[in-house]
């Protein structure tokens, strides 16, 4: 093995250990739980969770396909007014946590919310106003929360695809629709199966909605096992069959995707964005409002509208700067980390394909798939056993650490499907002129790389800004954020509280939503 790939080996090693700290918690703790235990899992609830979080991945996945591959082929492939505009609109809903998601809509869906009210001016006053709760809810509100992950992915593929290709099957006689399904949505197919990985695993570790809109999946339960029957061990067994799941889903998306690659190499050829009629323009902006009117401006309007009411009554003071500056203090640190952590997985497995440099992406993974708590209590018991002297200092350090192996998949997801379009040789050119190891990254690698490594910090950031369960278990005492202030006053119904951390918190994210797009731009 190459010297080089020998040292990516190593580093990976090392990151994968770091990351696989709450499994070594969970499957501990699984290996002390006793026999019958288990047994009353299996005849119990057990199916119930099984079915319940399967069939809401699954149509949250098909849901967040259907809501992005549209709007990404609009925007990447078609000049119509307020273009720019319309591609932040798909992004912004990564700014709305999925518990703010769910608080909204079950305010909203009242007797006296908005859309309650719209509904009984309708339908009139005895009719039955869509439930907010169980499945269905569930489903529409992760579908709203999870679709830019998709989009984001797919937007830049279309965008870098091969023109040549295209053009190629047109001389060759191929309709437009021949060449968007033989041709262009095969070449999409690495960048859907990234973007829904990230779908299938945060719907999998979801605890905000499906707790506000009480339908029952394994993180529910879990959470359930530890706070309300204070049941570790039980907790820790269901969180290992929640791994497997997830560990299960990962290893089949890999073996379907990995003949799936294509390389776009420095010589490929821009794509033309065509101008769209007037006819298409008012189809696509048809399309985009009514996703961005329910994802993104109807949240927005409903935060405003109750942050007026909280300004108006003198409520919010300068204690929501402070609670501002910590979310993005932790967000931006654990966000840097994660970028550097993920390349070297990220590199090893896109350049030697094997079953250690595949058992480290799945592993990898581990710590999205696991609930906050679980990974909270992970870090917790690693550190009092291992490092007692940085318990002992406090700080926020344990907190970047659970959130950094929470949110690494998503820069290792980001990152690898940018690596996975460049080409081999234009890195062997690089080593060819005598660049060593190191300079070929720094000056041939990582500028080639650059939009998805934006991507996966931007990605980071904003779902470390929204973490709530394990920033309750690790914040050092007085360190509220945003996201704990949210989830405090909506608990006691306090809206007028809740509504300016939950603007604070989408105007957080902005700066850096605003740094990824530039970037992309700059590459197109």
């Amino acid at each position: 093995m190459p010297k080089r790939l020998v040292s990516l080996n190593t580093l990976s090693g090392a990151v994968v250990t770091f990351a696989a700290i709450p499994l070594i918690f969970v499957v501990y703790n699984s290996l002390l739980l006793p026999t019958e235990k288990w047994f009353v899992f299996w005849s119990g609830r057990l199916p119930e969770l099984l079915w319940n979080t399967l069939s809401l991945a699954t149509v949250v996945s098909i849901g967040s396909l259907l809501l992005a591959i549209p709007s990404a082929w609009f925007i990447a492939r078609r000049q119509f007014p307020g273009r720019s505009i319309a591609t932040w609109l798909m992004v912004l809903p990564l700014a709305i946590p999925t518990y703010v998601f769910a608080h909204i809509y079950t305010a909203l869906l009242e007797d006296d919310g908005w859309l309650g009210q719209i509904w009984i001016g309708i339908f009139g006053e005895h009719a039955i106003i869509p439930e907010p709760y169980g499945f269905g809810g569930a489903a529409s509100v992760l579908s709203m929360a999870s679709f830019s992950y998709v989009f984001l992915m797919a937007r830049v593929s279309l965008s870098r695809s091969s023109q040549t290709l295209e053009e190629a099957a047109r001389i060759q006689g191929a309709s437009s629709w021949e060449v968007l399904t033989r041709i262009t949505l095969p070449l999409l197919r690495p960048a859907i199966a990234a973007g829904l990985a990230v779908v299938v695993l945060h719907v999998l570790s979801d605890f905000g909605a499906v707790s506000m809109l009480r339908f029952q999946t394994f993180t529910l339960s879990i959470y359930l096992q530890m706070s309300g029957r204070f049941d570790f061990q039980g907790a820790a067994g269901l969180s290992f069959i929640l791994v497997i799941l997830s560990l299960t889903f990962l290893i089949l998306e890999r073996f379907f995707r990995k003949r799936q690659r294509y390389y776009a190499g420095s010589q490929t050829r821009a794509v033309r964005i065509k101008q769209a009629s007037p006819r298409e323009t008012l189809a696509i902006w048809a399309w985009i409002g009514v996703i961005a009117l329910f994802s993104f401006l109807l949240p927005l309007a409903w935060m405003v509208a109750w942050s007026w009411e909280a300004w108006v009554d003198k409520l919010i003071g300068s204690e929501f700067l402070t609670y501002s500056r910590n979310s993005i203090t932790v967000a931006f640190i654990a966000g840097c980390l994660a970028v550097v952590l993920a390349l070297p997985v990220a590199l090893y497995h896109t350049r030697k394909r094997s079953m250690l440099s595949n058992a480290y992406l799945q592993l990898s993974s581990v710590g999205f798939v696991l609930p906050g708590p679980v990974v909270a209590l992970g870090i917790m018991t690693f550190v009092i056993t291992l490092l007692p002297g940085v318990y002992t200092m406090g700080g926020i350090s344990m907190l970047v650490m659970a959130l950094v192996i929470r949110f690494l998949p998503l820069s290792v997801q980001s990152q690898e499907s940018s690596l996975q379009q460049l080409t081999p040789s234009i890195e062997q050119a690089g080593r060819v002129l005598g660049a060593g190891p190191f300079e070929n990254l720094w000056r041939v690698t990582l500028p080639m790389i650059r939009t998805g490594l934006t991507t996966a910090f931007v990605l980071v950031f904003i779902d470390a800004l929204k973490e709530l369960p394990a920033t309750l278990l690790l914040r050092p005492t007085g360190f509220d954020t945003l996201p704990v202030r949210i989830w405090i006053e909506a608990s006691e119904e306090m809206l007028e509280l809740a509504a300016p951390a939950a603007l604070m918190l989408v105007a957080g994210t902005l700066p850096a939503l605003w740094i990824m797009m530039r970037n992309e731009k700059s590459n197109y």
